[in-house]
């Protein structure tokens, strides 16, 4: 008996400390409606400055340049320009519209993407015993998706695949 009550004894002391307020909360004004304390710090006294008289001078003191244009580097270029025109092909991504062996439904799904999106270059390929209809030229892959969504109900198992690429002379 003596064991049970000093046990239940333990259990009040400890329920009734836990649930004392703390001084914080004890001592704040009846303002606050939280009891939790908000540390301010003045931090102005790490911020850099400034002098003043670089900002405001007058616009004759500044040096503007006059001439932007160096022959040199219009030369650099003009070749660097002439280099990237003969490119002619890049990584990029077509959809995979057909693979398989049956000639007469690739060319009846090749008329029909051609009816859906008549600006799309198509590659028909036959590597014996198969043919590959691959579908666009596109850098990348949300144009291929963009296509693909609009041509989905006629191909739905149609993917995009990585691929190079012919660039357009435009």
């Amino acid at each position: 008996m003596n064991r049970a009550l000093s046990f239940l004894f333990i259990i009040a002391l400890i329920v009734s400390s836990a649930c004392k307020p703390s001084a914080e909360a004890r001592t704040s004004s009846p303002d606050r409606t939280t009891t939790s304390a908000r540390v301010v710090d003045d931090i102005s006294v790490y911020r850099p400055t400034y002098p003043a008289d670089a900002a405001n001078a007058p616009a004759a003191a500044r040096v503007e340049p006059t001439n932007h244009a160096n022959a040199k580097v219009a030369v650099l270029m003009d070749s660097v320009a002439s280099v990237n025109k003969n490119i002619r092909y890049a990584q990029g991504y077509r959809i995979l519209a057909y693979n398989g062996s049956e000639r007469q439904t690739v060319m009846d799904l090749r008329k029909a993407i051609i009816a859906r999106v008549p600006e799309e270059k198509d590659y028909l390929t036959y590597q014996q015993p198969n043919f590959r209809l691959k579908i666009g030229d596109y850098f990348t892959r949300m144009e291929a998706q963009q296509v693909l969504n609009q041509i989905s109900d006629l191909i739905p198992n149609a993917h995009i695949v990585q691929e190079q690429i012919n660039i357009p002379k435009n």
